[in-house]
């Protein structure tokens, strides 16, 4: 992240520098043919340093592979350099002063209209299905349900989800893995009890631990991870695999979804730390999602095994990695609504957990910004060969 952010100042700089340099050099010609001549030749140079070293291989590169994003927003940024340019030069502020001004100006214009760009740039990738062969397992559907401490519900959890599964599924084939994170209280064998399969956890290593464990040790050709609490009903988990079988990668719940149902709100401070969390998601993603951490989640089975295989953090940022990995894999995401009920008693701790997804959201950025998320050669010859041969 850091040389990169280097990399992108340094061109930005050397970009100015030339868009100045040539005004000044050009300026006998007239103010207008001068800026114009000196702000074509800054974009161009800024586009191929951009393209060719600051953003080789991020996902952020998209501005910069498509010129003609590129050249509309230098065009739109360049008009109001231009056009600040002439008023204060008019005014009589002099070159220098009058063109710094101008150059502020336009970088604000551009800044935005890139962000705009991505937004809708990474959205509308997200958006399209894949054709791909039927995804790898031995059973239809596999629930992961990551728990800690939660031998009081977790048999009544388990017990409702086979209920509503039974229901709707032939007999055998779904399975329900609970992931012990380490409880002191028997979880995993009250789990096991009500009809699980169990993992433990050797200590208590948080959530995106847990449900990690889980969907690597999946059986299911689909994969859903939901809370323990059930906050979300169960009968959303056949939703969420019809869903992953109409061919889509990744389906996320999204209780900011227009349709989404709330039955008990949460606390309103518990809700505004959400709000402002999901905002700061921003420094990390692309895509503008409304809410990243919905603990409703399916994947293809192959595709979540790949994610998971590559997340690095064990705690409640995990499901920002999710939507930073397929940003940047260009996987098949959709977002659906959900019914949710806020329990009492939640074992998140406001203060603490949203310290310590924030320090996480950091983490997260300076590890994509070295390449830590990159696919192994493995990894990437699956994403390939899946989305060549399903074509």
């Amino acid at each position: 992240m850091r040389s990169r952010l280097r990399l992108f100042v340094l061109v930005g700089l050397l970009a100015t520098a030339v868009d100045v340099a040539t005004l000044v050099a050009l300026a006998d010609i007239g103010l207008l043919a001068a800026d114009v001549t000196a702000l074509a030749l800054a974009a161009i140079l800024s586009y191929l340093l951009n393209r060719n070293l600051t953003f080789r291989g991020s996902p952020s590169a998209r501005w910069v592979r498509r010129p003609s994003l590129f050249a509309a927003t230098a065009l739109a940024a360049g008009t109001v350099d231009v056009v600040v340019l002439h008023l204060l030069d008019r005014a009589g502020l002099g070159l220098l002063v009058a063109k710094a001004l101008a150059v502020l100006t336009a970088a604000a214009i551009r800044w935005a209209a890139y962000r705009r760009i991505l937004f809708n740039e990474v959205r509308r990738e997200l958006g399209e299905q894949l054709a791909r062969p039927p995804a790898p397992g031995e059973l239809r559907l596999s629930v992961v349900v990551p728990a800690f401490n939660e031998a009081s519900l977790i048999g009544e959890t388990v017990a409702a989800i086979i209920t509503e599964l039974d229901g709707r599924l032939s007999s055998g084939s779904f399975e329900v893995v609970v992931v012990d994170d380490g409880s002191a209280d028997g979880t995993a064998d009250a789990a096991a009890a009500a009809g699980a399969r169990t993992i433990e956890l050797d200590r208590n290593r948080g959530k995106g631990a847990a449900v990690k464990a889980g969907v690597l040790a999946a059986k299911g050709r689909a994969i859903v991870f939901t809370d323990a609490d059930l906050a979300y009903p169960a009968h959303l988990l056949i939703e969420v695999l019809e869903q992953v079988e109409r061919g889509w990668d990744i389906v996320v719940g999204s209780r900011r979804h227009d349709d989404t149902n709330t039955l008990v709100r949460a606390r309103r401070l518990r809700e505004l730390g959400g709000r402002v969390i999901n905002l700061l998601t921003h420094a990390v993603l692309l895509g503008n999602f409304h809410d990243t951490q919905c603990g409703l989640k399916g994947f293809r089975s192959d595709i979540g095994k790949i994610i998971f295989e590559r997340t690095r953090i064990d705690g409640f940022a995990f499901d920002v990695e999710i939507f930073l990995l397929a940003e940047q894999d260009r996987l098949s995401l959709t977002e659906m609504p959900v019914s949710v009920t806020n329990r009492p008693g939640s074992s998140v701790s406001l203060v603490g957990d949203t310290i310590g997804l924030l320090t996480d959201l950091f983490r997260i950025r300076r590890w994509a910004g070295a390449g830590a998320y990159r696919p192994t050669d493995d990894q990437a010859a699956t994403l390939e060969a899946r989305a060549i041969t399903g074509c």
